[in-house]
This record gives structure tokens, sequence and C-alpha cells, in this order.
């Protein structure tokens, strides 16, 4: 899955900001699974620009379309 995030990172750029963070040890990382109520790695959350959470969360392995069609999606 990191390459596909890496690649498309670059291509939206400018327009959506990217964050990965790793729950363990990592403070920030503890509370955002949290928050979201993360239980699988990968778990992928889409925030719009006023913070509010856009559409379920996807867990797992997800291919390219479904991610470009959720980050197109976003606010």
């Amino acid at each position: 899955m990191k390459p596909l995030v890496e690649r498309l990172k670059k291509e939206y750029a400018g327009e959506v900001e990217f964050r990965r963070y790793v729950d363990s040890g990592d403070p920030v990382g503890d509370q955002l699974s949290q928050q979201f109520n993360v239980q699988y790695v990968p778990t992928f959350v889409f925030v719009n620009a006023d913070g509010s959470v856009s559409g379920e969360p996807i867990v797992g392995e997800v291919d390219e379309a479904t991610l470009r069609q959720r980050l197109d999606a976003l606010e």
C-alpha cells in the first residue's frame, strides 16, 4: 500500500494533506486510533477540510480506484 499512497500523495499535493501515523508508542497515533476507533492496519480515514469525517473508514488494503474516488469526494 505504501507505494500507492506515496504516488497519490505526490499527485494530490496542494489539494489533499496525507498523514500517516503509527499507533504503537506514538502519542499522536494512539490518540487518533482511539478517536477513530482504529483496530486494524491499514485503516484509511478521510477527513474534510472542516474536520468532519467523510464516509466510513476503509479497513485493509484497497485498490487505487477506490482511494481516488474517496480522495476526490473530499470537501
